[in-house]
């Protein structure tokens, strides 16, 4: 597996660190919400139906996922998520850790990447550096420049 400080070293992203306990909820993460101006997201990985597709999705963290909307957006039948070995299998992440920074995994850019534009309005923006018990703020334009360096589809969309 990747290291997503060797990755961001290499594609000359800067980082803030921050460390806290283990968190696997957004309102965990909240208790240790170091700026507000950062933009905070949610990250969910998701299957369709027939379980040959999988998404991650990169929301506000406040927001709720509408799944049915959002497989119609798709033209999906049906989202639902997917399982810890799915997970596991291709970005490299347990349940708990997961981000974007996971597709450094994805070697054969299986996952497309749904990004909320709301969240993209933000200067600044938080992930799991693949383990939840940090979280690493970075420009929203040095995130968008590692999402194009995944080699992943990326889709930016209203969630």
């Amino acid at each position: 597996m990747k290291n997503i400080y060797q990755v961001l070293q290499d594609l000359e992203i800067q980082y803030a660190k921050h460390e806290h306990p283990a968190v696997f909820t957004v309102e965990d993460a909240n208790k240790y919400v170091i700026n507000t101006e950062t933009g905070h997201s949610k990250n969910l990985f998701l299957r369709n139906r027939k379980g040959n597709k999988y998404y991650l999705v990169v929301l506000e963290s406040e927001k709720k996922a509408d799944l049915k909307k959002l497989a119609v957006t798709l033209g999906e039948k049906g989202l639902s998520f997917a399982t810890e070995e799915k997970l596991m299998k291709y970005l490299g992440l347990t349940p708990g850790s997961v981000s974007p920074f996971g597709l450094i995994n994805d070697l054969e850019k299986v996952v497309t990447v749904l990004i909320d534009t709301e969240l993209m309005q933000n200067e600044t923006i938080g992930f799991h550096p693949n383990i939840n018990t940090a979280t690493l703020v970075v420009n929203t334009g040095d995130f968008k420049k590692f999402l194009k360096w995944t080699g992943n589809e990326v889709i930016y969309l209203e969630i």
